[in-house]
């Protein structure tokens, strides 16, 4: 395994640590990141108040966690992020859910702008684009796969706005954003991301 993710890895922290480390920030009126602005602590504000809303309503799909439950080697789901991020906030509370699903999984965060090595491994378009979900079967220390930034119909919607000569504001298609992750109550999510997994899960 390459050693830059090897040092992800080690420099993951869960769940909770993640949810505790921005809940610190956010009490100096600071955000994760080296974007220290108003506007990057505000988004942080309200991400807070999106993953504990999402940390009580997201359930999982049965199928999703049949698959989840069948998994019976150590995998890693190492997710390179930032506190600010919009996106972050609605996928990481289905993705906590979805590894709670199965002792096998170790699910580790890490900020994108303390670890630039690993987020130029796993670029988007060339983009440096969060949440991204590294999958890692821990015995062979292989990258399954990777997902992310967001569902593809949201990822369809970002593409075409920034290929349209008039596209709406960054405001207006932020808020757009947010209420489909509302209506669509992580679903899209878990079924993408499953297909990560299940590839592994079916080729043992």
């Amino acid at each position: 395994m390459n050693d830059i993710i090897t040092k992800g890895i080690s420099n993951g922290i869960s769940y909770e640590a993640y949810r505790e480390l921005i809940d610190t920030l956010l009490a100096e009126g600071k955000a994760t990141g080296l974007d220290q602005s108003e506007k990057r602590v505000a988004d942080t504000r309200l991400n807070v108040a999106r993953m504990r809303r999402n940390d009580k309503t997201i359930g999982i799909l049965d199928e999703v966690q049949e698959t989840l439950s069948s998994i019976d080697r150590p995998q890693t789901w190492l997710i390179i992020t930032e506190g600010w991020c919009g996106d972050s906030s609605q996928v990481i509370p289905v993705i906590n859910r979805m590894a709670e699903v199965n002792p096998a999984i170790s699910l580790k965060h890490v900020m994108r702008d303390e670890n630039d090595d690993l987020m130029n491994l796993f670029l988007t378009n060339e983009a440096k684009s969060i949440p991204k979900i590294i999958v890692i079967d821990e015995e062979s220390k292989e990258v399954i796969g990777t997902w992310g930034p967001r569902p593809a119909e949201l990822q369809a919607k970002a593409i075409a706005r920034k290929n349209d000569p008039n596209p709406i504001s960054s405001h207006d298609f932020a808020i757009q954003t947010q209420q489909w992750y509302n209506a669509d109550k992580g679903v899209s999510i878990q079924k993408e991301f499953i297909e990560v997994v299940k590839d592994r899960v079916e080729s043992v």
